[in-house]
């Protein structure tokens, strides 16, 4: 069994679905954006940045999870792989939007 290595990367970054300025998270990497929830298709890895695919990321749902909160599943828009990633609703720097996190759980992801 293969463990997956965190490089950590709390960067901020302008995203690039909807082009608003994101601050880091300060604790950990943060790799959506809390506005709109998209994210990019960068890592292989968490925050290693070596995935040459570079499509984005779009949010198909959000999954409650006991120990980590909410998980964001998003779908990359050019290779259609699947990747899951914790939420960050509870952060003190720009969480992520709570009316869209329960859309998503809902299964109506219509913006």
């Amino acid at each position: 069994m293969e463990t997956k290595r965190f490089a950590k990367r709390d960067e901020g970054f302008v995203c690039a679905h909807c082009g608003k300025r994101v601050e880091p998270l300060g604790f950990t990497s943060r790799n959506h954006c809390p506005f709109c929830l998209w994210s990019l298709h960068v890592d292989e890895n968490p925050g290693d940045r070596a995935n040459p695919c570079m499509g984005q990321m779009e949010p198909v749902r959000v999954e409650p999870d006991p120990r980590r909160g909410f998980v964001i599943v998003h779908r990359c828009t050019r290779c259609g792989q699947i990747r899951r990633c914790r939420a960050a609703y509870e952060a003190k720097v720009q969480p992520d939007d709570r009316e869209l996190l329960i859309r998503l759980t809902a299964g109506n992801g219509d913006r």
